[in-house]
């Protein structure tokens, strides 16, 4: 079994001592834990919007992109952890979510936390993908 750091090209440094995604191969199949991601943040490490639909497509677009670092994508998500600062969000977040999962169709979890580690996100996003390989 092979473990390996993904680092999307040009991705921004993290603060702290992980990976935004670790691939495990498994030999028939490749397992991809994806770190949650919020909003982009600017400087000053705060959110660069804070509309909630903003925010979750900001979010998608990195999980796609840490995903195709590690030669998969949201197709192959089977599980999805969301967490929210309001509750009141979750139908905003899950209409986008459903769009962006509508072929995955992953085991989610989402439930409401205190705060996030970014000033102004509202929404994190983790996710897991199993990439099965092709039998040559």
């Amino acid at each position: 079994m092979k473990k390996q750091s993904i680092y999307p090209d040009g991705w921004q440094q993290t603060r702290g001592t992980y990976s935004p995604a670790i691939k495990i191969d498994l030999g028939n199949a490749e397992l991809i834990f994806v770190s949650g991601q919020q909003v982009t943040k600017n400087d000053k490490n705060e959110a660069i919007t804070d509309d909630i639909a903003e925010q979750t497509e900001d979010i998608f677009r990195q999980l796609q992109e840490i995903l195709q670092a590690a030669g998969a994508s949201l197709s192959d998500v089977v599980k999805a952890q969301i967490f929210v600062t309001n509750m009141n969000d979750f139908k905003t977040i899950s209409g986008i979510r459903d769009k962006y999962f509508a072929e995955s169709k992953p085991a989610s979890t989402l439930v409401e936390v205190n705060r996030m580690t970014r000033k102004g996100a509202k929404v994190e996003i983790e996710v897991m993908a199993i990439k099965v390989k092709e039998v040559k």
